[in-house]
């Protein structure tokens, strides 16, 4: 998994939550809950980053191997 991958879903995590402070502050609850959403889709890529590294570092213990 690249680098910047990770940075982008850190970011989309970091927007979420900007946009649930914004909309609590605000009053907005939509705008909280578009936090919410935004936030936790990019947990969902995050953890989607953490597997497919995991599965490479398996891969590659295994090639060492022989």
């Amino acid at each position: 998994m690249g680098v910047g991958d990770k940075m982008e879903h850190g970011a989309e995590e970091l927007k979420g939550k900007v946009k649930q402070g914004v909309g609590k502050a605000t009053g907005d609850e939509s705008l909280e809950a578009e936090g919410h959403a935004d936030e936790a889709k990019a947990d969902l890529k995050q953890v989607g980053d953490e597997l497919k590294d995991a599965g490479e570092r398996a891969k590659d213990a295994l090639t060492d191997r022989g």
